[in-house]
């Protein structure tokens, strides 16, 4: 069972907040910005309270305000001059942090009114490339330094899904234009990571193309399966974790020789594991793209 994570040593500030824990240190002792606790064995940590106010520091700081003009603040002040000092051109470190702290507290509001007053200003592909897209980016990264639990992850990226499904939903509301492929969006066996697989269904939908998505964990035999339904195919697939390194060739392998027998079939494979493909094993009906951008302006 996931527990939340309340405590944090400075390095998770450090991961959090983009501030270097050297400078961090120095902010505390010359100017009293944070009010660590400790252990029982004398161990420092810092609280909730105290992430959210470095975060609201970081966005001043990002803005000009000496540290030494902010140390000087009422605490509840920082917040509401946050707020005044946002503009639409420089807001996205607040957006973020915004975010961020959403995630940390699991608070499901602050992400739904965060992301209600960017949707004023933006659209919803901007705000994917824009904020949604850093943010599973340092998401990861956070992950990886224990800063965040799964737990974490996993709401914040329900929360992504949730907005990802419901633009999906009324764009599909409209009968696709683009009639002349049908792409066919999984992940393989074992392979649940579909957010970026859900946005290149969005992207397909927003261009008027037609999509089947079948989701995570399809084996070759279903795909096979879709054969009988569609002719001209393009299966689409996001390879983040599953197949693994080591498995990954021999899973073009048998693509290849499932799927890939006629002139009309082919093959776009994205993510991160798609890097350790054997070129050799490309050929002209076979695509890895690096990013979503880039295939979407393919279309």
């Amino acid at each position: 069972m996931n527990k939340v994570k309340t405590k944090f040593n400075i390095r998770d500030l450090e991961n959090l907040s983009g501030i270097k824990a050297h400078t961090i240190r120095i902010w505390e002792k010359r100017y009293n910005i944070l009010e660590p606790m400790r252990t029982e064995t004398n161990i420092r940590f810092y609280d909730i309270e105290n992430l959210q106010k470095l975060l609201n520091i970081s966005t001043l700081h990002n803005f000009g305000y000496k540290i030494s003009v902010i140390s000087k603040m009422p605490e509840e002040r920082l917040p509401i001059l946050v707020k005044e000092v946002l503009s639409e051109k420089n807001m996205s470190n607040h957006v973020l942090n915004n975010f961020k702290l959403a995630m940390m507290n699991f608070d499901q509001a602050l992400f739904l009114n965060t992301y209600n007053a960017v949707l004023q200003e933006k659209s919803f592909r901007d705000i994917f490339y824009e904020y949604f897209i850093p943010l599973l980016t340092e998401i990861g990264i956070l992950w990886q330094t224990n800063t965040i639990t799964p737990a974490h992850e996993h709401f914040i990226s329900f929360l992504i899904k949730q907005k990802l499904a419901s633009n999906i939903e009324k764009l599909l509301l409209q009968p696709p234009v683009k009639t002349d492929i049908t792409y066919v969006l999984y992940l393989p066996e074992n392979e649940i990571h579909e957010l970026g697989l859900m946005f290149i269904n969005y992207e397909l939908a927003l261009n008027g193309c037609k999509s089947v998505f079948l989701g995570e964990s399809v084996p070759i035999s279903s795909l096979k399966d879709i054969k009988n339904h569609f002719d001209n195919i393009t299966y689409v697939t996001y390879i983040t974790v599953e197949p693994s390194i080591e498995e990954i060739n021999d899973y073009i392998d048998d693509l290849k020789e499932e799927l890939m027998n006629d002139n009309n079939t082919r093959l776009y494979i994205f993510g991160r594991n798609s890097n350790y493909i054997d070129k050799s094993k490309l050929n002209p009906k076979i695509s890895i793209f690096q990013t979503i951008n880039d295939f979407s302006n393919s279309l």
